[in-house]
């Protein structure tokens, strides 16, 4: 029960940590004059690195199998689907090629490769969302993904959530509104629309990084990663960035730091914490990506910033707390020796 505890709170600890990385964003990507899919693509492709030269993937053969066959239907995983050798003891090419294509087939209903697909989603569509609209309604519009992992972590990941989640996503709704309630603009319909969709795709990350729990989670960021940095290559040589030191480092300190180590801090967190708990702490980082601007550039947040982010982040600890206790309750008492 107290490793059970402790586990916990490691995961909360590390999807907070998370958040913040996450929230230099804004800050750093200010000091970048290129492109907003350059500076995606480019931060992608430094964090693909810094996941393979970390050593946290280490995926086996057995291991990948196992992860994205868990969820396939029985059909495609029945005797019958896998034929026995031929007499000459090799498949013949029509088989073997079925057998591959079954495989493959597999690998696209997992969670290793849907979580990867949906992050690369998220990033992109937020980039694509930040120059069609406001700002504001970007965050406020992706930052709706507690309600959808609620849903999806239901739905797909059979964890059912309780008051104090429903109770915590009311409060954070609210404190995201007082919060941009100076920033929130007309915008671009398609712009708010691509936003929504980007929430959308980030409580679904969640959902199929929790799917791997028991499994390495770190193979759907290298994935993800991956995709991100292809996407940016086209823009890369159709509007080719002005290089400066001030850049290069911004963009090195995204890739290493705002989203390759947040990724495989992310990776360890989800293990621990339910998809929705994840989300939910995730809200620490709009709170906290106004208080960098402001220890940078002196420029102080708005009245409804002090009024949001208390809110947010109660409704964030008493959440985590209150799972805690929940969690504590339902573990069975430990026998008497």
């Amino acid at each position: 029960m107290k490793n059970n505890k402790i586990e916990q709170l490691t995961g909360i600890g590390a999807i907070a940590l998370c958040a913040l990385l996450w929230s230099t964003s804004g800050l750093l990507i200010k000091l970048i004059p290129w492109h907003p899919m350059i500076i995606a693509g480019g931060r992608s492709a430094i964090a693909f690195f810094l996941i393979l030269i970390s050593g946290g993937i280490g995926l086996s053969k057995k291991e990948t199998i196992k992860n994205n066959e868990s969820t396939a239907p029985s059909s495609l995983t029945s005797p019958s689907s896998h034929t026995a050798p031929s007499s000459v003891g090799n498949p013949s090419p029509g088989k073997q090629r079925s057998f591959l294509s079954s495989r493959f087939f597999l690998f696209l209903k997992g969670p290793l490769f849907l979580a990867g697909l949906w992050y690369a989603l998220t990033m992109i569509l937020f980039v694509i969302a930040n120059k069609l609209t406001a700002s504001a309604n970007v965050i406020v519009l992706q930052y709706t993904a507690p309600i959808w992992a609620a849903l999806f972590g239901w739905k797909i990941a059979g964890e059912k959530p309780r008051w104090e989640h429903g109770l915590a996503m009311v409060l954070v709704m609210i404190g995201l509104v007082f919060f941009f309630s100076e920033g929130l603009a007309g915008g671009s319909p398609l712009g708010d629309l691509l936003a929504l969709v980007s929430g959308v795709c980030f409580a679904l990350y969640s959902v199929y990084m929790r799917l791997q729990k028991e499994g390495n989670p770190e193979g759907s960021l290298l994935l993800s990663h991956g995709i991100t940095a292809l996407a940016g290559l086209f823009f890369l040589f159709w509007n080719p960035p002005i290089l400066s030191w001030s850049s290069l480092g911004a963009l090195f300190a995204l890739g290493i730091f705002q989203i390759g180590l947040a990724s495989l801090l992310f990776a360890y967190g989800i293990r621990r914490v339910s998809a929705l708990q994840a989300m939910l702490i995730a809200m620490i980082e709009p709170v906290m990506n106004p208080v960098w601007v402001f220890l940078v550039t002196g420029e102080l947040p708005g009245p409804g910033a002090f009024a949001g982010g208390p809110i947010i982040l109660v409704a964030v600890v008493g959440s985590a707390i209150l799972g805690m206790y929940h969690q504590k309750r339902e573990e069975p008492d430990p026998p008497f020796d």
